[in-house]
């Protein structure tokens, strides 16, 4: 599976990964087609692998007893979801749904165990990717708890460059995905009215602007100011 072969060599999610392990992994992917709209899997669903996104997007979110969405990442090509259930087998932390039409390979479980347990440093990879999940996941819960809207909004933006961003003449940052001022609110975890103010007010002052309907970071590092704790 070639492609898979060249987004293992490549992924932001398993950078790092060796030449030898990257083909291994390779040869045991299932290539897999998703529709929009389609759901990957539920919270509380058994974990059984994990998916290499090679083409599309998805969105992982959570549902609260009320039934209300909170959304915690959108990812897209070079991204891996479901790498948990590697290593711990317990049931889906959140749900993941297919935004745009997906090209994905899934990679079995007891396969990947199977040929770790022949390469135990892919072992030492994977918990590498886990603890930068956990400081991601524990910078997300201190900007909840401590950071003003600004710095929650600009700390989206950051983690949205990081899967979307096309780096631009003097630094600039294009997030090549068409998002909506209610997805950054639901990602920031605030009104959508308040989130507008703060973009409409880096719009005026040159920190944001929008190119042909996306996003794109002028001033990165105000943003990266902002969401300092």
């Amino acid at each position: 599976m070639a492609d898979l072969k060249g987004f293992l060599d490549n992924s932001f999610s398993l950078e790092g990964l060796s030449h030898d392990l990257a083909e291994g992994l390779s040869k045991l992917a299932r290539p897999m087609s998703v529709t929009p709209g389609a759901i990957l899997f539920e919270a509380g669903d058994p974990g059984n692998g994990c998916y290499a996104i090679l083409d599309g997007s998805m969105k992982v979110s959570m549902l609260s007893v009320d039934g209300d969405e909170q959304l915690l990442a959108v990812l897209g090509p070079g991204n891996v979801v479901g790498e948990l259930a590697l290593l711990d087998g317990r049931p889906r932390s959140a749900t993941v749904t297919a935004l745009k039409a997906s090209r994905l390979a899934f990679i079995d479980k007891s396969a990947f165990e199977r040929f770790a347990d022949e390469n135990p440093g892919l072992y030492r990879h994977m918990l590498s990717i886990v603890g930068k999940r956990l400081r991601q996941s524990n910078d997300i819960l201190a900007a909840r708890s401590f950071l003003p809207l600004p710095g929650r909004v600009a700390q989206t933006l950051l983690q949205l460059s990081e899967t979307f961003g096309k780096t631009l003449d003097g630094d600039r940052i294009l997030i090549h995905y068409k998002l909506s001022q209610s997805d950054i609110a639901n990602m920031a975890g605030a009104a959508r009215e308040n989130v507008s103010r703060v973009l409409n007010d880096w719009k005026r002052s040159g920190t944001i602007s929008r190119i042909s309907g996306y996003y794109c970071l002028e001033q990165p590092r105000v943003l990266e100011q902002a969401a300092t704790l």
